[in-house]
């Protein structure tokens, strides 16, 4: 499995210090026994503009596949977690809290006023989950079978080597992320791999930025005069996109591989690609950065230039 998460705690008093997070730790371990890596927790208080923040980060920036907060989903006039999750959702998932509180009310008559919800945000999974250690851990547990195979189906989409986020040759974590509209961050990539196992032996990070140009590839590769490119149109073929991550991954020396590629009509200043390569050398990362990006280039990646009339 090896999916990745984050727990956020919701709590006034405990984004002040002024009470220990129990809760977090909680869920930081049962993710942990099942097979999660958790990659991110945080402690923000009862605001909705925090917690979207923190969610923001989570699922945009860092590119986490299952998002946990507990805190907030009770009647308390600042229990507002569920609203601020709902307004970060693209889709819901309502099966979810329905089958908590179902298992909720077998354990007590109180389970059904729980407000949590669960969404969907690019290709993250979000679940909003009680504060209390006992009610997030009892809340959770039941449905992390279904959740497993929910990720499973969501970062499936284009090729299934997206849901398995271990390269079982090189060992290195690599994900490949697609969503069109979201583009990443290298600078958050960056930090996320500096917390990763393999931080201790990367030596460097290199990166590949393409955007969509003005010039044509005519005129920039061979200096034959062309019309000023208008879009483009970008067609990859997953599959191959994944096949050419691994083997990058697998290349000596590499450490931590990530790989972004946008699809569809993109206008001149649209993000084609990211790519970021950290390694124990700068030969062993040029290496595997400039295999990647020709393989993706000329393999993986249609190209249709539309040009100004």
């Amino acid at each position: 499995m090896g999916y990745t998460a984050a727990v956020i705690t919701v709590s006034d008093k405990g984004s002040r210090g002024e009470r220990e997070d129990k809760s977090g730790p909680a869920l930081c371990a049962l993710l942990s026994e099942n097979g999660y890596k958790v990659r991110h927790t945080a402690i923000v208080p009862d605001e909705a503009e925090a917690i979207c923040k923190e969610l923001l980060l989570c699922t945009d920036d860092l590119g986490i596949q299952l998002v946990l907060t507990t805190g907030g989903t009770g009647f308390s006039p600042r229990d507002i977690t569920p609203e601020a999750a709902e307004s970060m959702f693209q889709r819901r998932v309502p099966g979810i809290p329905e089958a908590m509180r179902a298992e909720s009310m077998k354990i007590t008559p109180k389970g059904c006023l729980s407000r949590s919800t669960a969404g969907i945000r690019g290709r993250s999974l979000i679940i909003t989950l009680p504060g209390s250690p006992k009610a997030a851990v009892e809340n959770l547990k039941p449905v992390l079978p279904a959740v497993e195979h929910g990720l499973s189906m969501l970062l499936s989409e284009g090729s299934q080597d997206c849901a398995e986020p271990m390269n079982p040759a090189g060992g290195i974590e690599h994900k490949e992320i697609r969503c069109k509209g979201t583009v990443p961050s290298v600078d958050s990539w960056i930090a996320e791999a500096r917390k990763s196992p393999e931080a201790s032996g990367i030596g460097v990070f290199l990166s590949h930025h393409g955007i969509v140009r003005i010039s044509s590839r005519k005129e920039a590769r061979e200096g034959i005069p062309t019309a000023p490119v208008a879009a483009m149109l970008l067609t990859p073929d997953f599959e191959k996109v994944a096949e050419a991550e691994k083997k990058a991954g697998m290349m000596e020396g590499v450490r931590y591989l990530r790989l972004w590629v946008n699809e569809g009509r993109l206008l001149v200043g649209d993000d084609i690609m990211k790519v970021l390569v950290g390694a124990d050398t700068r030969p062993h990362a040029e290496k595997a950065l400039l295999t990647l990006v020709e393989t993706l280039k000329k393999e993986c990646i249609h190209e249709e230039e539309i040009f100004r009339e």
